[in-house]
This record gives structure tokens, sequence and C-alpha cells, in this order.
């Protein structure tokens, strides 16, 4: 495993280096498996299907986690409350957990997590149900440096992982930032790129609020897609509390465009 984040100095020299990769996105396209192929697409392919009720009425939500990496209850009832608030989905919306041994591979690529997912979801999109895949990880991305570290990243569809071992040391590190928010931020911030935010597919109705200096979000300061809206620096430690950044009206005017709330 890489060195871990344990004494980070949130000086502006290091606040640069993570606005470059607290939140990161992988949109390439892998081979087709026929009875998976409705989950093995391009990041926003599926941003309507999960926003409206046109075709896909239920949604389930498959966590995968190495054990001892298991999420909050409270950041999956925050995840939960999220999607009520923004898709339709009159079937309901099911959130299922269900740890795995640590595959040992730390720290992890973005192929490495699409084997991981390969061999360890169960839950696909079939007849009105549509499922997205989160894994917890036990270790960083092989993105990460001494000053930089990578939250989480959505990577396909209906896919995204969130390195849990790097919120926990970030967590960890003093008065560092709160795991609730940690977790809850980098969910709802990844499952916004699931959404198609912010312009990933370039059918959004809103094109003028794409940050053009960070593709893929938004240039509103305090909407939750700003690029630095998931950044360890903008989450409040566990000692001062905080709310989790919401979504900007131009993104909500988007999600709705999509059939969304």
């Amino acid at each position: 495993m890489l060195s871990k984040v344990k004494h980070l100095k949130f000086s502006l020299l290091l606040t640069a280096f993570f606005m470059l990769t607290s939140c990161d996105n992988d949109d390439a396209k892998d081979p087709i498996d026929s009875s998976k192929a409705e989950n093995l697409l391009a990041l926003g392919m599926s941003a309507e299907d999960l926003l409206s009720s046109d075709i896909y009425t239920k949604l389930r939500v498959e966590i995968v986690y190495v054990a001892g990496q298991q999420p909050l209850q409270q950041s999956i009832n925050s995840l939960e409350d999220f999607l009520n608030a923004r898709v339709n989905k009159p079937g309901g919306i099911t959130i299922t957990q269900r740890a795995i041994q640590s595959p040992g591979n730390s720290p992890y690529n973005t192929q490495e997590i699409r084997d991981i997912e390969d061999e360890f979801r169960e839950e696909y999109t079939i007849e009105d149900d549509i499922a997205v895949f989160i894994f917890f990880a036990d270790g960083q991305s092989s993105n990460d440096t001494n000053t930089s570290v990578t939250l989480g990243t959505a990577y396909r569809n209906t896919s995204m992982v969130v390195y849990e071992d790097t919120l926990k040391d970030l967590y960890d590190n003093g008065n560092g930032p709160d795991l609730f928010l940690l977790e809850a931020t980098t969910l709802h911030h990844e499952f916004g790129h699931l959404f198609g935010l912010v312009g990933i597919q370039n059918d959004d109705i809103h094109t003028d609020h794409e940050d053009e200096n960070n593709a893929k979000h938004c240039m509103i300061p305090e909407c939750l897609m700003f690029f630095e809206s998931s950044l360890p620096t903008r989450i409040p430690s566990r000692s001062i509390g905080g709310e989790i950044t919401l979504l900007d009206d131009l993104c909500i005017a988007d999600l709705q465009a999509k059939g969304g709330k």
C-alpha cells in the first residue's frame, strides 16, 4: 500500500493538490457481457434510467464492503434520503450491505476495482428494477500521493468505489474531517456523476454551469457538484459539526429534465 496520509497540512498548496484528485471519475467502456450489458456502460449513460420511472420503477443499491470497512449507518440513511429526494421510483429504493474478505490489492487502480465488481457483484438491472453497485475499499487509490488522495470514483454507469480506508485515515488525523460527512458527501457527489452531472454525456439542459477548468463539475461554489465540495479541506471536522453540501438549482433542474425530482 502507498504510504497513508497521516499528517495533512491544510495549506493552500495542499488544497491545490486535493483539488485534482479528491473526486475522480473514469468513464472508460468495458467489453460487453450480454447478460450484464445494462450495467457495463459508460459513466452517465443510465442517468435518465436512474432518475425517471419511464422504464425502471425500482432502484436497488448493493453495497459491498471489505470486512472492517463498513460505512456508518448514518451515512447509509443519508444516502437513502438523498435518493428519495431526487429519483422517481414508485416501486421503492432498497439498499443492501454485504461484507467480503480483502482482495489484497491495495492500492487499487480502476481496472482492479472493475475486476472486484465483476467477481462480487450480485445485483444487476432486470425487468423494471435498476441496480447500482458501491464498493467500500480497504485501501487507497493508485493515483494517491503523499499530498493528494481520492475519496471516491464513479467509473461505470451504475458503479462507484469509495476509498473507505482513506476516509478513515483522514478522520483519524487529529481533528480531521467528520467521518459521516466524508462518507455521505462522497456518496452523494459520486451519485451526482452517475446522474450525469455535470455535462458528462453532454445532455444537461444547463450546459453553461460546467466549470471549464474542472470538467464534469459545477461552477457554483455552494453546489454539491462543485469540484471542491468533496475536498477534505472543505468538510468540517468532528469537533465543529456541519451539513452535507446540497445541489444547486441548476443541477437540480438538469436532474428534473431527465425525469428526476
